[in-house]
Formats: structure tokens, sequence, C-alpha cells
């Protein structure tokens, strides 16, 4: 039996994430690559600098963690690599290679899916030298903080979440979707309170734009409930903001952290990051069940 890898990690943020040193993944053995997965399971997010990766040792990299996710918009996945999504505002023969500003509000991926990814991981192929920067908020840590009375209240409400409404949301206006597409993508009900399956541990697991309320709550209420709750989750002890440089690997766990864009000057400066997702399993509540769709 191979000896077992100990990796040598720093914490992203105190009691949050890891960065692991020394590690190529291009070049990695099974017993490395496995030790990372372990840590990422326990820490919530990972980042590995300096690496350098092409399409098909990010896909390689991406299927220890389960089986890769596609995407809602195919428009810029990278060619011949479907499950690769370009984030970029560079044009090429007068069209954009990518999505450009693409998350630039707190949210988690996928949370109009019954069941949305279980991790993002995004890789730096060029950055500008300021801005652009990703912000992960540990709601595990923003679950924690809560008063206990706060938490019992939280613990059995359920939020509904619809894809029609993220595409057309005063978050990110209006856009130009199918009638297929939006049956493809019908609303969904997932908890407030998410416990993680691999430890049990809770999260306030509230988002934007694709919310559209809290059942059983009138709006403007149910609105302004979900504004108070990301403005707590996502105020400065429990956030990480990492400044990216080429060569990063960053990775997150959407089961038990918020995250967000930041803006940049696209006028003097190119971004490129590919974006990879893997698949998730449907939430269970505080209580460990799945939710259902209210009777009608």
């Amino acid at each position: 039996m191979a000896a077992k890898v100990e990796l040598t990690t720093r914490e992203l943020k105190p009691g949050f994430g890891a960065e692991i040193l020394g590690v190529d993944l291009a070049q990695a053995d099974a017993e490395t690559l496995k030790a990372v997965t372990e840590v990422f399971q326990n820490s919530g997010a990972i980042l590995l600098r300096g690496q350098k990766m092409g399409p098909g040792d990010l896909m390689a990299f991406i299927n220890q963690f389960g089986e890769p996710e596609g995407h809602t918009l195919g428009e810029y996945t990278l060619p011949g690599y479907p499950k690769i999504y370009v984030l970029s505002n560079r044009i090429v023969d007068g069209r954009p290679i990518g999505a450009h500003n693409d998350g630039v509000v707190w949210h988690t991926d996928y949370s109009y899916r019954q069941e949305p990814v279980m991790c993002t991981m995004l890789y730096a192929v060029e950055v500008p030298p300021v801005g652009s920067d990703t912000l992960l908020a540990d709601i595990v840590a923003a679950y924690n903080a809560l008063p206990e009375a706060r938490r019992e209240a939280l613990d059995d409400l359920v939020v509904h979440h619809s894809f029609q409404y993220f595409m057309e949301s005063r978050v990110y206006g209006k856009a130009e979707t199918s009638p297929e597409l939006f049956a493809q993508n019908p609303d969904v009900f997932h908890p407030l309170i998410r416990r993680h399956p691999q430890d049990g541990r809770k999260a306030l697991w509230v988002s934007t734009g694709t919310v559209k309320g809290i059942v059983g709550m009138p709006e403007p209420e149910g609105a302004q409930l979900v504004d108070e709750l990301v403005a707590f989750a996502t105020q400065d002890e429990f956030v990480f903001r990492h400044r990216w440089e080429v060569g990063d690997v960053l990775m997150w766990d959407n089961r038990c952290t918020l995250h967000t864009g930041t803006l940049f000057d696209d006028t003097k400066y190119i971004r490129q990051m590919h974006r990879l997702w893997v698949k998730g399993d449907r939430p269970l509540a505080a209580n460990g069940q799945p939710v259902f769709a209210p009777a009608a």
C-alpha cells in the first residue's frame, strides 16, 4: 500500500480554505491528487499557484472530484472541450471568445438547478495587474455566528430559485433566452440552511440573482430577508479575497461558500480564465432531508 501523501498547506484565512504548496498538478501522481481532494473536502476552498495546465490537464484534474458538469449556455465553451467555459473580455475576429463580467454578484453556481454544482474551479490564463479579484464567503462561519434563536428560526425556511428570474432579474438585467431553455430549467426549491453531506456542517445558503422568494413569506419581506442575510454572510470577517496571478488554480465548494467576481479596467487590460464545474447532488436541509416544491 502506498504511503499517505502529506501536503504542505496554509489557511487562506483563519479557519477557512487551504493554499496547497509544492504540488505540480499536471505532473502529480494519483496519491498526491487524492490528498489534494481530501484537503478540498475538509476546507471549503483550495488554491494552488504557479500551475501550467492545458485543457487536457484541467479535465484530468477536475475528474478527480467527480463528473464534470456542462454549462447552460454553451456559446463560450473552449473548442473541443465542452466542459471548459471561457471567461474573457478578449475579442477575436470581431467576436468575444468568452463571457465578460460573469458572476459579479454574490451567488452560488447553478442554484437554479435541482442538483446545483458541487464545486467550481477557475484557472488563470491571463489576468490584469489590478482588479478582477474573486471573493469567497465562508457561509458555515456565517451561520455559526448567528445567535442560536436566529439559527433555529432559519433552519426550516425554503427558498424559491428560478432560472427565468435569474435571466431577467434586477441584478443581471434583461437577457434574450429561448422558451426552450426556460423549459429545460424549471423553478426549484432549496433549503435556506444547507447541511454538508461530508460532515454535517450547516451553511447559510443564501444567494442573489436566482432567488425569487421564500416559501410562505410575503413580498417584499422575503426579498428583504435574503438581502439581509447576504449582507451578513459577506461581511469582511467571513470573506477571503483572492488576487489573481497567471497559473493560479482556485477551487471552492459551492455547498458551503458564496462567491463573487469584481470588476477591472477592461479598456486597458485582458482577463482570461477557464472555468470548470463538478456535478453535485440535491441540497440537504438542516434536518438532513431534501426539500420539495410546496403543494399548489
